[in-house]
C-alpha cells in the first residue's frame, strides 16, 4: 500500500448542551458563519475548506488535553478576541509562551488562538500567504512540549 497524502484537517467536532448559544458565541467571537444546522447539531465554516461541527450532548465532559486551535492573521485580532472573551463573556484567558490566547469556551471546550507571526507554526502556513503579507521569520523556535505546536 502506498502512503496516504493527508491535505489537512476537514473539521473539528465539539460538544455543547445548547447548540444555538454555541453557534452564536462562535459567530460573535470568531466571525464564523453557520453552514447548516439541525436538531442537536450545527456546522460552521472555518477558513476556506474546514468546518466546526457542534453537537448537543446531555453531559459535558471537560478535558485538559482535548482542544483545537485557530490561526488568525495578526496579534491585533488575538487581542480583540481576548478583550471580547474577558469583557463580554467573563471568561478567563491564559496567556502562555507559544500560544497567544488560551481559553475554555462556556461549554468547556479548550481553544488556543495564534497568529501568522507565531514562528513555531511556520511549517503549517501557506507559503504564498506568508509572502503576500511580507512576514519574515528569524531562527525558528523549538517547542518544548507537543501541545505548543
Amino acid at each position: 500500500m502506498t502512503g496516504v497524502h493527508v491535505y489537512g484537517i476537514n473539521h473539528v467536532a465539539i460538544e455543547t448542551d445548547n447548540v444555538s448559544e454555541t453557534v452564536a458565541f462562535y459567530e460573535d467571537v470568531f466571525g464564523l458563519k453557520m453552514l447548516k444546522g439541525g436538531e442537536g447539531a450545527a456546522w460552521c465554516q472555518v477558513g476556506e475548506h474546514q468546518f466546526l461541527a457542534i453537537f448537543e450532548v446531555e453531559v459535558l465532559a471537560r478535558g485538559q488535553q482535548k482542544h483545537f486551535g485557530f490561526i488568525v492573521k495578526t496579534e491585533a485580532e488575538i487581542n480583540a478576541v481576548k478583550e471580547k472573551l474577558r469583557e463580554k463573556y467573563g471568561l478567563h484567558v491564559l496567556d502562555s509562551g507559544f500560544t497567544r490566547c488560551d481559553f475554555e469556551d462556556p461549554w468547556g471546550n479548550h481553544i488556543q488562538v495564534v497568529d501568522l507571526h507565531d514562528e513555531s507554526l511556520i511549517w503549517l502556513l501557506p507559503y504564498r500567504e506568508v509572502q503576500s503579507l511580507g512576514i519574515e521569520f528569524g531562527t525558528p523556535k523549538s517547542a518544548s512540549r507537543p501541545e505548543d505546536l
